[in-house]
């Protein structure tokens, strides 16, 4: 399916108007887009790139991924996408293979999909479904009059800028969003962002079954901060990728292309791959974790994904938080159309934070123990030992749990959550 280049209105009026403006054209934007256009809504997508573009990422997704982008109807399209079992998990010397969580309303096994590859599938998916698509298009600044989002500056190809009205503008326009900067609304520097690089080896264990998540980095006798990981994509290759959190004292002191190229050796004499089996160079990317632009609302406009700064702080997986608050947004912007009621957007950051806030705190006080080395060093060599504890572990690291009824490690992990304060 061709997906259409913006067509603008002519000689730069604002002829053009929609009910919600979609920045973004992500996972995230893509299902906010799509869910609003099987609403009724008349909504505008807008992508500053071209599809198919890449995006870095670890191209792994998780159950609770797959079952989020099953909910666009796209179960038949991902029929024949690499499965994984679970996530097999090697630190201080050791590695246990952990089977993803039985957990109702979600498949059991995950999925590997190249960004490059999903996100064009996702818009055309809104495109299917009535939204429709602006690819090339920036956005110079928001409309905002009597202090509120009534539409969007744009621009394409380097023409003249012109004004398109919208009823609701939502952000989709990840981690740096230039929707949240031109609004003042910042980054709380107060909670968590990562650091991740990644990049392609070619290897013949492309079809591997599981996720391989590194909890240490070693490079011969040395010990290099961060994490890292290894998904094969069933092409011929495996994503390799390893990250760094801002609570670590290495963060702003880290070579992150010298430490991928330093670690991926020794990920490489399992994986079959050298340095020489390398295809293009690593880039790296921001993870904004934890909710770490709040409120996700500001002066009438909803933040999704990773303009919301919606990177889990247990696992640096965004895929699945950017299409679900994709979906709660759009569904909060139908009610709004259909009622004509805006104090209704009041509502989406109280279900952000209902949905996720306990589980955020938690990840955050998580990712400051784990930016001790010492704390993470016992954890891995203690942990590893003990099936039961790690089984708990991807419970909570997946953010795979029974909501109610499940066995005893579903209720451990829902009284954890019921004793952390949901901010």
């Amino acid at each position: 399916m061709q997906l259409p280049t913006a067509n603008r209105p002519s000689e730069g009026r604002s002829d053009d108007s929609f009910d919600v403006i979609v920045v973004g054209g992500g996972p995230g934007g893509a299902a906010t887009a799509y869910h609003l256009a099987t609403g009724g809504a008349r909504v505008l997508l807008v992508e500053k790139a071209t599809y198919p573009r890449d995006k870095v990422c670890g191209d792994g997704l998780t159950p609770r991924a797959v079952a989020a982008i099953d909910a666009m109807g796209l179960r038949d399209a991902r029929r024949d996408w690499p499965r994984n079992v679970g996530l097999r998990l090697h630190g201080a010397g050791h590695h246990i293979e952990l089977l993803w969580p039985e957990v109702t309303g979600t498949p059991s096994y995950g999925l590997t999909c190249p960004r490059v590859d999903l996100d064009h599938l996702l818009a055309r998916r809104a495109v299917e479904a009535g939204a429709t698509l602006w690819q090339s298009t920036d956005v110079v600044r928001p409309i905002v009059e009597h202090g509120l989002v009534v539409g969007a500056e744009l621009a394409r190809d380097g023409e003249d800028p012109f004004d398109v009205r919208s009823e609701l503008l939502i952000a989709a326009d990840g981690a740096s969003s230039r929707i949240g900067q031109a609004l003042g609304h910042a980054r709380d520097s107060r909670r968590p962002i990562g650091v991740a690089i990644r990049q392609y080896f070619r290897t013949e264990l492309d079809e591997e079954p599981w996720l391989d998540a590194y909890l240490e980095l070693t490079a011969g006798e040395d010990l290099l901060p961060g994490y890292g990981w290894v998904f094969p994509m069933g092409d011929g290759t495996v994503n390799v990728g390893g990250g760094l959190l801002n609570t670590s004292s290495h963060f702003q002191r880290t070579n992150y292309k010298e430490m991928l190229k330093r670690w991926a050796p020794t990920a490489g004499r399992t994986w079959g791959f050298t340095l020489d089996d390398a295809i293009g160079k690593p880039r790296s990317h921001p993870l904004p974790m934890g909710g770490n632009r709040h409120p996700a609302l500001a002066r009438g406009v909803m933040f999704v994904g990773d303009a919301a700064g919606m990177v889990n702080p247990f696992n640096g997986e965004g895929i699945t938080y950017a299409i679900e608050t994709g979906e709660m947004a759009a569904r909060t912007a139908l009610r709004v159309l259909a009622g004509g009621d805006r104090s209704i957007l009041r509502s989406y950051p109280r279900a952000v934070v209902r949905r996720y806030g306990s589980y955020y705190s938690l990840g955050r006080g998580f990712v400051k123990l784990i930016g001790n080395p010492r704390l993470m060093a016992f954890g891995t060599r203690h942990g590893m030992r003990h099936p039961a504890l790690m089984q708990l572990a991807i419970k909570i690291l997946g953010d795979m749990y029974e909501p109610r009824g499940g066995d005893l490690s579903d209720r451990v992990v829902r009284a954890m959550l019921a004793m952390t304060p949901a901010r």
